[in-house]
């Protein structure tokens, strides 16, 4: 088994009608390539694996958990990336979609390097916390539009997809949660 960090900000999703929802949502777009960021304890990697016709890849930063996934999924082995979502090179040559219950404390910089990474990332589906997934998907005038909005709207349209309760989490987060989707214009 692993143990939670902390120090990573791991709150590891374990409620499946919530993870059902993000594959839902992930299945309605097409891709062939497609990159899980912190798969922690694998709630959503154990969906993932099985996607027919998709090369999967996984960025993860805590070595215990990537110890424990690839024993627990053998198909994972040369798909893990060991290391940061911030610092990696982007994992494939060619356009790939991007799926994962996000590191809140690293959230805001996540985006970035969606914005970053914008001409190869057609997709991105994450959760957020609710205040940083409502001031990214808000418009021009509402009271938490800002610099972020500004940025991702700029390259992607922002759907706000679902919220999430602390309750679905171990362990539960001291905020709420919220799901959405950046498609790139």
């Amino acid at each position: 088994m692993y143990t939670l960090k902390k120090s990573l900000g791991q709150h590891f999703l374990k409620d499946e009608n919530i993870l059902r929802k993000i594959i839902g949502a992930l299945k309605e777009n097409d891709f062939e390539r497609l990159l899980e960021v912190g798969p922690g304890g694998g709630a959503l990697t154990k969906y993932l694996v099985d996607l027919p016709g998709v090369d999967l890849k996984c960025v993860e930063l805590d070595d215990e958990k990537v110890e424990w996934l690839l024993n627990t999924y053998p198909a994972l082995q040369d798909k893990m990336i060991r290391g940061s979502i911030l610092e990696v090179p982007a994992p494939f040559e060619n356009e790939f979609t991007v799926v994962g219950n996000f590191p809140y404390n690293i959230s805001t910089q996540i985006l970035f390097r969606m914005l970053d990474w914008k001409d190869s990332v057609p997709v991105m589906i994450g959760m957020f916390q609710k205040e940083v997934a409502e001031r990214v998907a808000s418009k021009e005038g509402n009271k938490v539009y800002g610099v972020i909005s500004v940025l991702i709207q700029a390259f992607f349209d922002v759907e706000y997809l679902f919220e999430v309760s602390e309750t679905s989490f171990n362990p539960p987060p001291k905020v709420k949660s919220a799901v959405i989707r950046l498609t790139k214009k």
